[in-house]
């Protein structure tokens, strides 16, 4: 089913009009930005190059009987404003340029009620240990405290501590994700613009100082400390334990390609523990049916609103009038398509090293001889996400030289997690899928090539020896495998470079300075032409922020075009 052709209509269908807007690229943010934009009453065409929609968010049978996440695999950061019911009066003049008093209805894309079902985990995350012992935590506040008093009682008295302070800082990440940034529009030069410009940052800097007042001095000088430090000083500072800090340090370096001493890796670590799951922060949930899941239930919200989608519709390049302004897109196959405004899901710049994400069906659960909960069936450390190859924060730091030096980690760092653990929609019975997500390495190595089949196979079984560490006779359970490498990910997903979140995340990349400098509002310097991909603020992951924000600059540039 996941293999399908999606399509509300026909390609040819493209041609017959000129659209309000076009989006290219139909992963979650692009039909994020579609769902809102036809929501708002927009004729809005969606234009996916593969031969189904979700870009990275996506679920595909690769093995008969066994549905992959194939890229990402887990949701926490989808943003809440996004997923509930309600609606929302926009006033556009704050944020726009138009009459005082001008009010737009947006409303918000319901997503349960168009088919997403959040499974959380019994467990949050396993760290197997090679001298027998394990650490289990994210089942409740008492289990958390023995699983850490378990390496250190000074740890298990301050984590509460560290969750808490974190929370805090997630509050204020809250306002920035949700919030278009204070970039100065450069739409005229008459005094009204440029004192609706003034408005528009006063207000953003005005509700920005109002958070930061509500942390008080204490925690803001925490809080910048934290963003701008290494996460190895960070959680040092916090704690003593190797596999405490090596499991929360995870967080740190998932889909990223700095070292935890890098300064400035402190904000990843923050970036992956502010999402939720229906309220409770810091739980990463699978979705029935698989990421695909997400991206279909959004699509779900744009066509009821009326958008039209095209899978196999690849886009070769802009039409730009003489102008300079956007008026539409020219296809692959020649066709033209035209329409007032376009959005760009693709990634606006190159990174050089990414990340290999191996999808696996297996003929039975793993069982971790170090775990005396193990047993034939799911037992909580299955639904967590099990930290492989990492008990101290000198091991990541180790497999990360390595990609420095040119070569794939040779222990590498890995997130494994068994979503058919809780969802029995996406394998057989009594078997189950396995999502390997390892880092680091290069995208082009310097001891061989990822186009060479021996070289590829040299690397998963590697990943599949270390596992057996933990987990003995794991590579013989192995049915067959999915393995995207760098080159596989920006060939496959258009993910340049390999990297998941369209770019680097390092304070130089973000807020006012994603993508670059002058960019951060999701317009670009041809007139008419977005971005909202993850390349774009506030970032990447399964978020759909970047989607939304520049739906919403979109329709006010369409709804009230500045004066000249």
């Amino acid at each position: 089913m996941w293999r399908r052709r999606f399509s509300t209509g026909t390609a040819s269908a493209l041609t017959e009009k000129k659209w309000d807007a076009l989006v290219v690229g139909g992963g979650h943010n692009g039909l994020t930005a579609a769902a809102y934009l036809a929501r708002a009453g927009l004729s809005v065409a969606v234009l996916e190059r593969r031969h189904l929609i979700g870009g990275a968010a996506v679920t595909e049978e690769l093995i008969p009987g066994f549905k992959f996440s194939r890229c990402s695999y887990l949701h926490s950061l989808l943003r809440p404003t996004i997923v509930r019911h309600r609606q929302t009066f926009l006033f556009v003049n704050v944020f726009g340029y138009c009459d005082a008093g001008t009010y737009i209805l947006i409303r918000e894309l319901e997503l349960a009620r168009h088919g997403m079902k959040l499974l959380k985990p019994i467990a949050a995350s396993f760290t197997p240990c090679l001298d027998g012992r394990y650490l289990l935590l994210g089942m409740n506040d008492r289990q958390d405290y023995l699983e850490i008093s378990k390496f250190s009682r000074l740890d298990a008295d301050a984590y509460p501590r560290y969750e808490r302070k974190l929370q805090k800082f997630c509050k204020f990440m809250d306002f920035l994700l949700d919030s278009r940034t204070p970039e100065t529009f450069h739409g005229g030069s008459c005094f009204n613009n440029q004192l609706r410009d003034k408005w528009h940052k006063s207000v953003f800097w005005a509700s920005c100082l109002r958070h930061a007042v509500s942390l008080g001095q204490k925690d803001m000088v925490e809080f910048v400390d934290l963003l701008l430090s290494p996460t190895s000083k960070v959680l040092n500072q916090w704690f003593e334990s190797d596999v405490l800090k090596a499991t929360l340090a995870g967080d740190a370096v998932i889909g990223s390609m700095v070292s935890i001493q890098t300064s400035g890796s402190g904000y990843v670590l923050l970036h992956h523990v502010m999402g939720e799951t229906d309220g409770d922060r810091n739980v990463w949930s699978h979705v029935e049916g698989g990421m695909g899941s997400i991206s279909v239930a959004i699509s779900n919200a744009a066509k009821e609103a009326g958008a039209h989608i095209v899978t196999g519709a690849e886009v070769s390049q802009l039409m730009i009038e003489d102008a300079g302004i956007v008026n539409g897109v020219l296809l692959a196959d020649g066709k033209h398509v035209h329409s007032s405004v376009v959005l760009s899901n693709a990634t606006p710049y190159k990174t050089f090293m990414g990340t290999t994400k191996i999808n696996v069906a297996v003929d039975r659960l793993p069982q971790f001889q170090c775990c005396k909960l193990s047993h034939t069936e799911v037992g909580p450390q299955h639904t967590a996400t099990i930290r492989l190859s990492a008990e101290s924060m000198e091991e990541i730091n180790s497999a990360c030289q390595d990609a420095w030096n040119g070569i794939p980690s040779q222990r590498p760092v890995m997130e494994m997690t068994i979503p058919s653990s809780l969802d029995k929609t996406i394998s057989p019975p009594g078997k189950h899928v396995v999502s390997l997500f390892t880092q680091y390495t290069p995208y082009k190595p310097s001891d061989g090539t990822w186009e060479d089949p021996t070289y590829r196979e040299s690397y998963a079984r590697r990943c599949f020896n270390l596992i057996d560490e933990c987990a003995p006779n794991f590579s013989s359970s192995v049915i067959g495998y999915d393995m995207l490498t760098p080159p596989d990910l920006e060939r496959e997903f258009g993910l340049t470079g390999g990297n998941i979140f369209h770019g680097a995340m390092g304070l130089d990349s973000l807020f006012l300075m994603r993508p670059v400098k002058g960019w951060s509002h999701h317009r670009t310097p041809v007139k008419g032409l977005y971005m909202c991909g993850s390349g774009s603020h506030p970032g990447g992951g399964v978020m759909g922020a970047p989607g939304r924000n520049a739906a919403l600059v979109a329709l006010h540039d369409l709804t009230n075009s500045p004066p000249s």
